[in-house]
């Protein structure tokens, strides 16, 4: 059948104002003179180089570690003028409920950039019952990005995916040693408890602890969407990559170690800003 001349031309006037309609990608602009990470004990680089210890040089986002390959080192290499402006403020332990406080530091700071990698804390819990909800877990990053935007109207904001914590249990749970030390230091409880056992029950908690972590990703998108151009979500980046036991630490089987945080390091900045 042929189509008349007039529909073919309706149709190219139709898919040319669909394209003029929807929004070019936001122009990233040049590197940052500065920037700040914002997040729990994975920013810290916790048990990357000691035992139970902080390693902030071997964080992926500000760290100076050369072997971890940070976004801070990334953009340093372009960038001079960033030199010695790279501040961690985040804080092994910390909750999506502090990322007020944490933004507040930043905003003093006055950076540039700012990263935010939080959320495993809200999952990795004591028991399945007392993770945090994913309605208080969307208040509380509202309220962090509102203080950024409020604070730093032009810097960009990088929101990092949770990474697939379930994936810890699937790499480790055949591993004794993980078994034994997930057990001993009571470690992400709410996933890990009973993590050999194939009883129906723990099968099930497991799956709602991943799907509670799918929810928070989903509300990180949505409020990174809601902030406007100057946020950018990893679009599950570090949600979807399929971590190994030998990028997790030994000494307790469940944070980055130096070869974990360059992954993230790596798979961060690739899905970001393009710098």
């Amino acid at each position: 059948m042929r189509v008349p001349r007039k529909f073919l031309a309706l149709f190219a006037g139709l898919v040319t104002a669909v394209l003029l309609a929807s929004p070019a990608a936001a122009d990233p602009g040049p590197p940052p003179n500065s920037m700040a990470s914002m997040g729990d004990s994975i920013t810290r680089g916790f048990n990357a180089c000691g035992w139970y210890v902080d390693c902030p040089s071997r964080s992926w986002s500000t760290g100076t570690y050369s072997s971890v390959n940070s976004q801070y080192s990334r953009i340093l290499a372009k960038n001079s003028a960033i030199s010695g402006k790279n501040y961690n403020d985040a804080k092994s332990g910390a909750k999506v409920a502090d990322m007020y406080g944490q933004a507040g530091t930043a905003v003093g700071q006055g950076v540039q950039y700012v990263t935010i990698l939080i959320g495993a804390n809200d999952a990795c819990t004591s028991s399945e019952s007392s993770m945090t909800s994913v309605a208080a877990f969307r208040t509380s990053i509202d309220s962090a990005l509102n203080r950024i935007k409020t604070g730093l109207p032009s810097a960009k904001v990088a929101l990092i995916s949770i990474p697939n914590v379930w994936q810890l249990w699937n790499v480790g749970h055949v591993s004794g040693s993980a078994v034994s030390t997930w057990g001993l230091f009571g470690i992400c409880q709410s996933l890990l408890a009973n993590p050999t056992s194939t009883a129906q029950a723990d099968v099930d908690r497991r799956a709602r602890v991943r799907q509670r972590v799918v929810d928070f990703n989903t509300q990180l998108a949505q409020a990174c969407a809601a902030y406007g151009a100057n946020c950018d979500f990893d679009d599950n980046a570090v949600f979807n990559y399929p971590f190994q036991l030998s990028q997790v630490s030994g000494w307790d089987y469940f944070h980055p170690n130096t070869s974990g945080q360059a992954v993230l390091a790596s798979v961060t900045y690739a899905a970001g800003f393009g710098w």
